[in-house]
């Protein structure tokens, strides 16, 4: 048999191609021990491969037939505790959603919708509100009707964003009391000024929950987080713009950050390589969330950013993770004569930098614009 390359993902996250060069061994035990030879190995480990009867998943490797040329195989550290590769039947390359849905918030509504709540809390509105429309009485909710009313209405925004401005919470409080007039607060000039007040207290006790469950969208502002100098509650708050529905989103299943950092490295060498569409495509829709902590947390510069991520500049490569500030962008044409009807070069810089050359025309240029540098 040939010689054989594969590439092997290795437990700190980087990979190696080793070559065999007598073809892969017969039994699973020497290709193990090959493996560990070539990459140094010493620890107990176990061997996946990618199976693409179920999608692109990672299977434990039981024979050798399966493992082909040019072809994955992860390595599994059995010293390391098993929760580490929990949902590990993932692959690096596994056509998926850039990010999972829950990252994946809707614009903020027209109007806000009031949620249902719970069943106790359902009854005494209703109850409530029969009372408010023969006389006209409003009631002071006790501690758990207002509570239940609180969580529910937390529970519906953050659907939408982690963030909320004071319009947005006139909103909410607006339609509170028009679904539920029966609350209205006596002495208030607006009639939910007080629930604006305990929801505003009630979001941030759950955003501190939501910081100690390791929530990116939160994590980015804590005071750790900021630069030194910056260290306050009130300096720089990063959060989603308008329309903004990625804003923080979490790392996909079973992936790390040294995963990742793996992936974008073999990444820079893939994009080298002929008819490697689908494959660099693949990735960088697995490596969305990184690049995405990386430009809310860091705030690189576009040049060290391109370099990182040459893909982002081919003209091929279609993420969203493109659509990632709102930068000085522009479309030049180079002519041979000032009279020339057609340009001899045409492309897009961005804040001085030339990052798309050679288009085939202006149009083209103005698409790519729109779609990758100016959401």
């Amino acid at each position: 048999m040939g010689s054989q390359v594969v590439q092997i993902l290795l437990t700190d996250g980087s990979c190696q191609r080793p070559s065999l060069a007598h073809g892969l061994p017969e039994s699973l035990e020497d290709l193990l021990a090959e493996v560990k030879k070539q990459c140094n190995l010493q620890e107990n480990i176990r061997l996946q491969f990618v199976d693409l009867s179920f999608g692109n998943d990672f299977m434990n490797l039981t024979s050798v037939s399966k493992v082909e040329d040019r072809g994955t195989i992860r390595v599994i550290d059995l010293s390391k505790p098993l929760m580490q590769y929990e949902s590990s039947t993932v692959l690096p390359l596994q056509a998926s959603s850039p990010c999972p849905s829950k990252d994946s918030r809707p614009s903020w509504p027209a109007v806000f919708h009031v949620p249902e709540f719970s069943y106790d809390a359902e009854l005494k509105l209703q109850r409530a509100g029969l009372v408010y429309i023969q006389n006209g009485t409003v009631i002071i909710p006790d501690p758990k009707l207002k509570s239940a009313i609180l969580d529910g209405l937390v529970q519906e925004i953050v659907q939408c964003k982690v963030y909320v401005s004071d319009k947005e919470m006139e909103q909410v409080g607006q339609s509170l009391i028009k679904k539920h007039p029966c609350i209205t607060e006596r002495g208030s000039s607006t009639g939910y000024g007080g629930w604006k007040m305990s929801l505003k207290y009630k979001r941030s006790n759950y955003r501190t929950q939501l910081r100690k469950l390791g929530c990116p969208e939160v994590t980015v502002n804590s005071l750790k987080n900021k630069p030194v100098g910056k260290r306050s509650a009130a300096i720089g708050i990063k959060k989603a713009k308008r329309a903004e529905v990625n804003f923080g989103p979490t790392y996909p299943s079973a992936e790390t950050e040294e995963s990742l950092e793996a992936m974008q490295k073999a990444l820079i060498s893939d994009v080298k390589r002929r008819n490697n569409r689908e494959a660099v495509n693949l990735k960088m829709e697995k490596t969305f969330a990184y690049r995405r902590h990386e430009v809310v947390g860091d705030a690189p510069m576009v040049d060290d950013f391109m370099t990182r991520w040459p893909a982002l500049v081919r003209t091929w490569v279609t993420t969203p993770s493109m659509c990632i500030c709102a930068p000085t962008v522009g479309i030049y044409v180079v002519k041979e004569h000032a009279s020339s009807d057609e340009g001899e070069d045409i492309g897009i810089f961005l804040e001085g930098i030339k990052v798309l050359q050679h288009l085939d025309n202006v149009p083209l240029a103005v698409y790519y614009c729109c779609i990758y540098f100016c959401c």
